[in-house]
């Protein structure tokens, strides 16, 4: 039984270790690379590394050079069998006010091992709350919006539901 107990503190303690140790700011950056080749482009003011996340301050988001987005907070966080990103403050640029909700206060982002294809999300903003799940095998988004607030840019797009409206699309 000792043994048992021995192997069990090794693989925690190995496995704190990675997390702990881990090259947080060499995986975001890769991150930017990967989102760069699509044409979007991070620019943060800081960045903050934790023992299990990441913290970026002040970012911009541009799209093919045009800034569409600038974000108060983001935090990045993992257990490396389940991960979190937390969105403060996103601020769409006023040029997208007819095609897009203009504020969100938060989002999350949640992905975890036992799913391995599916990300959840969920969303508190000027357009009321969301919920939804991005499923990367057969590359669809199910977006619910549970409040219908400020929604009119949206309306074309959306489905009235059982809950309320519902955005759907594939990418």
């Amino acid at each position: 039984m000792s043994m048992v107990k021995y192997i069990l503190t090794l693989c925690v303690v190995i496995w704190l270790a990675i997390l702990v140790l881990m090259p947080k700011q060499e995986l975001y950056y890769k991150l930017e690379e990967t989102l760069l080749s699509q044409e979007v482009a991070l620019n943060e003011k800081e960045i903050e590394e934790g023992f299990f996340g990441l913290s970026l301050k002040n970012v911009n988001v541009y799209v093919k050079g045009i800034n569409v987005a600038n974000i108060e907070e983001v935090n990045l966080f993992t257990l490396l069998f389940y991960s979190c990103v937390e969105v403060k403050g996103l601020q769409m640029d006023d040029s997208l006010k007819t095609m897009v909700p203009q504020e969100t206060q938060k989002a999350f982002l949640r992905h975890s091992v036992l799913a391995p294809f599916s990300v959840s999300v969920e969303a508190l903003g000027s357009f009321g709350s969301m919920t939804g799940e991005i499923d990367l095998n057969e590359r669809k988004v199910h977006l619910d919006f549970n409040e219908s607030k400020k929604l009119e840019m949206l309306k074309p797009q959306l489905k009235k539901g059982e809950k309320g409206w519902v955005y759907e699309t594939s990418f």
